[in-house]
């Protein structure tokens, strides 16, 4: 019982060592079973379950638009507007475009508004989308890379669409366009039965978001667009697990993304109360 407690998986390679190691003996990583410095370790016990508690943060913040706003219930004719939260309520917990960015000066919106969603079908296929491509992603750049990945090309994106003068905008497409783009990167780095594989599931997605740009109103082409040349470029800034394991500054920019990303949802969530009781 007590050699099983004095074994961990390592968080560069993800194989069983023991805690007590200097440095492990597959990917050389440094003090592998420290528990401080490391903290993304404790959120999974693989790379890949991660994607969880972020498809649990886009919920939680689409309810809370729903109980900002009185709740639209669409018609038969549109069902993309069913349950969709009013544009106040998007607004004040952290939609982004041209408006919020340069006329409210909100740039903090460029991460916030990732989170967002304008109905629940927008919600749903956001979702099903980040849980297939987010798995797959974060197994194959490791936790971290896919944390700055996902993270920064979605505010990449949604910065690339305000330039372009959009409005009001919300959703995690672009970050999901990111992921697009680290993938297609990766498959054409790798290359080999494995990359085309990869290549392979990324370009029906891009058929997909083509057609569904083309088709239905109000996507933001521009965010979905510059999402997935983000991605593409910081995974090639970034590599991935296979080729290199993330090293310190790597683990160092992804804490420090994801706790700048916790403080704009914070901040979100915390003056949106004051919406909601005054």
């Amino acid at each position: 019982m007590s050699e099983k407690r004095n074994s961990i998986l390592c968080p560069g390679c993800r194989k069983l060592i023991s805690r007590d190691e200097l440095f492990c003996p597959y990917c050389n990583l440094k003090r592998p079973g420290r528990r401080l410095p490391d903290i993304f370790g404790r959120w999974s016990a693989t790379p890949a379950e991660i994607v969880r508690p972020l498809i649990i943060i886009n919920v939680v913040f689409y309810l809370l638009t729903l109980l900002l706003a009185p709740i639209q219930f669409g018609n038969l004719h549109n069902p993309l507007n069913f349950l969709s939260p009013g544009n106040q309520s998007l607004l004040v917990v952290g939609a982004t475009g041209s408006m919020p960015v340069f006329h409210l000066h909100r740039w903090w919106t460029l991460i916030s508004a990732s989170f967002l969603h304008g109905s629940l079908l927008h919600l749903l296929f956001n979702m099903v989308a980040l849980n297939q491509l987010g798995r797959i992603t974060a197994e194959i750049f490791g936790l971290h890379r896919f944390l700055i990945i996902y993270l920064i090309s979605g505010a990449i994106g949604f910065y690339v669409s305000t330039l372009a003068g959009i409005m009001f905008t919300i959703g995690a497409s672009a970050s999901i366009c990111g992921l697009i783009g680290a993938l297609l990167f990766y498959g054409k780095s790798r290359g080999g039965e494995f990359g085309r594989l990869v290549i392979q599931q990324v370009r029906g997605w891009i058929i997909g978001l083509v057609l569904i740009g083309l088709f239905l109103p109000a996507i933001n082409n521009w965010g979905h667009g510059g999402g997935l040349l983000g991605g593409l470029v910081l995974a090639a800034l970034l590599g991935y697990q296979e080729r290199r394991p993330a090293g310190r500054i790597i683990k160092q920019m992804a804490f420090l993304v994801v706790c700048a990303s916790l403080a704009i949802l914070g901040w979100s969530a915390f003056q949106s109360s004051f919406y909601f009781f005054k």
